[in-house]
């Protein structure tokens, strides 16, 4: 684009639609990180919302709220995707340390597990994301000076079309033993593309591979539309999440998993709030109701 700056064009990727989500996550994250009883540390996340236009003035601190925790954008909601983001955590602390050393993000928005967490040092952390996201991510921590802990792979592909082939061509191993996560993805993605992501997960993937996803049970998203976490984050930052999420029929893709000999586990985020006693607790009319953690395993045959 003819007057287009490199920074400029760099923040495209995040400056509006589902790209917009992955900075709500960071400042979500950021906020978190502030806490006292912090569940999850990323002391770049605050960086990714300051860098952006869109979010310059978003809070990246609960005390920045005026409402604080009962505000249900940067209190309730914003916990919850801490939650998330230290349940998904210890799962891949857990993966790793059972034998996985290829960690493959699906949609990997501005996830800094790569530079955060204390992976094993022959690890290799693919990050898969179109390429303006991963371009205004680089940028931000470029900027930071930060240095990955482990090897990171950037894939600059959009999952909607066909990725495995630059996932392999960049060094990925079928043949080894993987972790993947799909964090706050499957819901954005059309059902066809959804199960087409879930079969590729299953053929690049040999026995010892686990992953781990967010899915939606609702039938219809639209009887949550009038929701506090909807509405708030509507009127407060211009994000309509239902606009943003795929209206048709969702494919069971943990049940698909289970009908490949993968061994499955699901739970409500609620179940982890009480394990870790912070985090939403169920509500009245509440946006989180459906919302369901799954953990995958392929076993050996």
């Amino acid at each position: 684009m003819a007057g287009t700056t490199p920074q400029q064009s760099d923040v495209e990727g995040v400056d509006a639609g589902v790209g917009l989500t992955a900075l709500l996550v960071a400042a979500a994250r950021a906020i978190e990180t502030h806490r006292h009883d912090s569940l999850a540390q990323d002391t770049y996340a605050e960086h990714f919302v300051r860098a952006a236009p869109a979010c310059a003035d978003w809070p990246v601190r609960v005390e920045q709220v005026p409402d604080g925790d009962d505000n249900p954008l940067w209190g309730r909601f914003a916990r919850y995707f801490g939650l998330r983001t230290r349940v998904l955590d210890d799962f891949l602390l857990r993966s790793v340390a059972a034998g996985a050393r290829q960690v493959v993000l699906l949609g990997a928005g501005l996830d800094t597990r790569a530079f955060r967490l204390d992976l094993p040092s022959d690890c290799v952390v693919f990050e898969i994301d179109r390429a303006g996201v991963l371009a205004f991510k680089q940028r931000v921590l470029t900027d930071r000076s930060a240095a990955p802990k482990v090897k990171r792979v950037p894939v600059p592909v959009d999952l909607r079309g066909d990725w495995s082939g630059t996932l392999t061509t960049l060094g990925f191993d079928a043949g080894a033993p993987s972790a993947w996560l799909a964090e706050g993805l499957l819901f954005y993605l059309p059902g066809p593309t959804e199960t087409y992501l879930i079969d590729t997960v299953d053929r690049l993937t040999t026995a010892g591979s686990v992953l781990a996803f967010e899915a939606k049970l609702e039938e219809d998203l639209q009887a949550y539309r009038d929701s506090t976490t909807y509405t708030a984050t509507r009127e407060q930052i211009g994000i309509d999440l239902l606009h943003l999420f795929d209206s048709g029929p969702r494919p069971d893709s943990a049940g698909d998993l289970s009908a490949r000999g993968w061994s499955t586990s699901m739970h409500t985020p609620f179940d982890f709030t009480r394990l870790h006693r912070r985090g939403p607790l169920p509500e009245p009319n509440d946006a989180l109701e459906g919302n369901r953690w799954v953990f995958a395993h392929k076993p050996t045959p």
